[in-house]
């Protein structure tokens, strides 16, 4: 059964990993396991943050990936399972618009809840 296209149930969520490989591994996984509908990989950015103390200035990539509300914590939870970071970034954003058949495209790709 699709999402509804309610406001707020869909989400834009950023990982950023170390490397390419990792970005893709993690995209594929992902998106085969219907936890995401689509992931953009942006191949190389450049990350300046805070860790152990120390200012950090290192290249990364970013994966953006499309999902729903109703993804969210497991997404997450696939993230941390494969992840090389002891803190993984997963940040989700609440998108308040989208055209039409994209977003019914968007839910018809998320793997419905599991019934026990």
């Amino acid at each position: 059964m699709a999402e509804t296209r309610e406001a707020g149930n869909f989400r834009l969520v950023l990982v950023t990993t170390s490397s390419e490989e990792e970005a893709t591994g993690i995209a594929k996984s992902l998106v085969e396991e219907g936890l995401a509908a689509c992931a953009n990989i942006i191949p190389r950015i450049r990350s300046i943050y805070r860790w152990n103390g120390k200012v950090q200035d290192d290249p990364e990539c970013l994966v953006l990936l499309k999902t729903v509300l109703s993804k969210v914590d497991d997404l997450s939870a696939r993230v941390a399972e494969q992840h090389s970071y002891d803190v993984s970034e997963v940040i989700s954003v609440a998108l308040d618009r989208g055209r039409e058949s994209y977003l019914d495209w968007l839910s018809g790709c998320i793997q419905p809840a599991r019934r026990e």
